[in-house]
């Protein structure tokens, strides 16, 4: 493998199917990433991450003409940060990750001004309450 492509690479995560074989894990291990595979006991383990992987595919990068690695890089940066900072989810009751142990912000009333924030050159908005 090419060292400039395998220089990120620290984990693999990956399933306990039996087309994994020994000789799959040690390709990476010799690169320096550690394999790590899914708990038996944990099926939901890996179907977190192909939702983080399905929301950003249908959010962002189907939406926009990716023109190489690097802007690939940006654009999933970019929407990771906008996932972590900004969109509300469900399960943590519309906080977002980074804010999950803040108190809950107040209810906005009719004076209330917001602001709108775009993302990925408008294909995201954010939207705040400002005080």
């Amino acid at each position: 493998m090419d060292d400039t492509l395998t220089a990120d690479i620290r984990y693999l995560i990956r399933d306990n199917a039996g087309y994994f074989t020994e000789a799959f894990d040690a390709v990476f291990n010799a690169i320096g990433a550690r394999v790590v595979p899914i708990l038996p006991g944990v099926p939901r383990m890996n179907a977190i991450a192909e939702r983080w992987v399905g929301s950003c595919r249908r959010e962002a990068t189907d939406r926009v003409l990716i023109t190489g690695e690097r802007h690939l890089r940006l654009v999933v940066d970019e929407y990771a940060a906008h996932h972590n900072e900004h969109r509300p989810h469900r399960s943590l009751e519309q906080r977002c990750p980074d804010a999950a142990g803040t108190p809950e912000p107040p209810a906005a009333d009719d004076q209330s001004r917001v602001i709108r924030r775009d993302r990925l050159g408008g294909l995201i908005h954010e939207y705040t309450q400002v005080a």
